[in-house]
């Protein structure tokens, strides 16, 4: 039985919630909360191999291998370590989950809407999350953000990044109860404070 908290963070490349996930996480430990800090894809010694394969294997992937690979991720993840933390109490912040997965290979890649619904619930066993936290910004703004060399993900063009980010939107739009959008296009303390704001409240 599920007795902690699931998060999720989401948004497009840049958008800066791998640093707010972070922060939240200090935030909650600060307060002595059990929490769980993971990612997708690459949580595991399986999904580090599955991640490194996805980010920068060389040779073209196509838009449904890209989507069961996530997947194939996603089922060890929610199995092999978002439920038995779940089972303990602990709060589980998820640096992007399903809803990834629906914005990139769904709206992004353009593959039907109601298959990767479809296809992340098998994925899932009926897991979702309890909150999810979108942090919105321009796809042009974002991407100026990546100060790094960019993997296989982030170097995908400006118009493939506008299809994501309408994705995330339009998923807010559909499932307001869960789905919480953030503008992230202030200063990290401004997003911080509004990330804390929301998580305390909700």
């Amino acid at each position: 039985m599920k007795s902690g908290i699931f998060i999720t963070f989401e948004g497009v490349d840049g958008c800066g919630k791998t640093t707010q996930i972070s922060l939240l996480d200090e935030y909650l430990c600060g307060k002595n909360k059990k929490v769980l800090l993971t990612r997708e894809p690459g949580s595991g010694m399986l999904g580090s191999r599955i991640r490194e394969l996805l980010l920068n294997f060389e040779g073209s992937i196509s838009p449904n291998c890209e989507s069961f690979l996530f997947l194939a991720d996603r089922a060890q993840h929610v199995d092999c370590m978002i439920k038995p933390a779940l089972a303990e109490g602990k709060i589980v912040l998820c640096d992007r989950f399903i809803d990834s997965t629906l914005a990139y290979q769904g709206y992004g890649r353009g593959l039907d809407i109601n298959q990767v619904k479809y296809l992340n619930d098998l994925a899932i066993s009926g897991l979702k999350p309890d909150l999810t936290i979108v942090f919105d910004v321009e796809a042009r703004e974002s991407l100026s953000r990546l100060h790094r060399s960019k993997d296989r993900m982030e170097a995908e063009d400006i118009e493939f990044f506008e299809r994501v980010r309408e994705g995330y939107l339009e998923i807010a739009k559909q499932e307001p109860e869960r789905v919480r959008v953030i503008d992230a296009s202030g200063s990290v303390e401004a997003i911080y404070k509004k990330v804390v704001k929301l998580v305390e409240s909700f």
